[in-house]
């Protein structure tokens, strides 16, 4: 059987120890200029804009630019998506020290997946959301019953408006460090940008963990019935 030559391309691209920390470190879904990415791969600059120019041309990236500064970002969801499904079946990186402990533990009780939310907290929120009976699991997604379209409502969450948009509407995606799903698609991202828009969670600089609120810790139990 042939082999489609392209997969070795991204295959070399991400076995590349730097080029995966940089591209993953893009899965917060936000853009970053090549210093700051240079900065968590722990490199130079100049190196940085190499491996930058590798990952675009293997079309994983994009590049905005704004005025004279450049910012980097996954090129779009399917490209997240599929390099989030590494992460499961990759070893665990093991803590040695005081100072990755906090950060390893932030990471894994909520962050984002390039642009749903993840980890401890995405994984609650999905299993209450089937649980009570508001979504419907249906092979590699999720459907929304008339229950959970009136509850979405209360939330201010369009499922007319999100079925529209050109993307997944509402697909499983296996989390690495829960081993459970979270919901990713037009929904996932929706439930997300509405919890930080009601301040319930908020990001954090220079990482993809994400940080619940004084409001959020009376909020999210309180509307989701889930325990933090």
């Amino acid at each position: 059987m042939d082999v489609n030559p392209n997969i070795a391309i991204v295959a070399n691209i991400i076995s590349d120890q730097t080029r995966a920390k940089m591209i993953f470190a893009m899965l917060d879904g936000r853009f970053h200029p090549a210093t700051e990415l240079a900065y968590m791969a722990g490199i130079k600059p100049q190196t940085a804009s190499f491996h930058l120019k590798k990952m675009m041309d293997a079309h994983l990236i994009k590049v905005e630019k704004q005025g004279r500064h450049r910012y980097y970002g996954i090129k779009d969801s399917s490209v997240a998506g599929i390099l989030e499904s590494f992460l499961p079946v990759a070893p665990q990186v093991e803590v040695r020290s005081l100072k990755k402990s906090p950060k390893d533990k932030a990471l894994r009780s909520a962050r984002t997946c390039y642009d749903h939310l993840a980890g401890n907290l995405g994984v609650k929120i999905l299993t209450s959301l089937v649980n009570n009976g508001f979504l419907v699991e249906e092979d590699n997604k999720y459907s929304v019953t008339d229950r959970g379209r009136e509850f979405l409502d209360t939330i201010h969450i369009d499922i007319s408006e999100l079925r529209n948009k050109r993307r997944s509407f509402s697909h499983k995606c296996l989390d690495w460090s829960e081993r459970r799903h979270h919901i990713g698609g037009a929904l996932g991202n929706a439930i997300f940008e509405r919890l930080l828009e009601f301040g319930w969670i908020k990001r954090l600089p220079k990482t993809r963990a994400i940080s619940v609120t004084t409001l959020g810790e009376k909020k999210i139990p309180e509307v989701f019935k889930i325990e933090l």
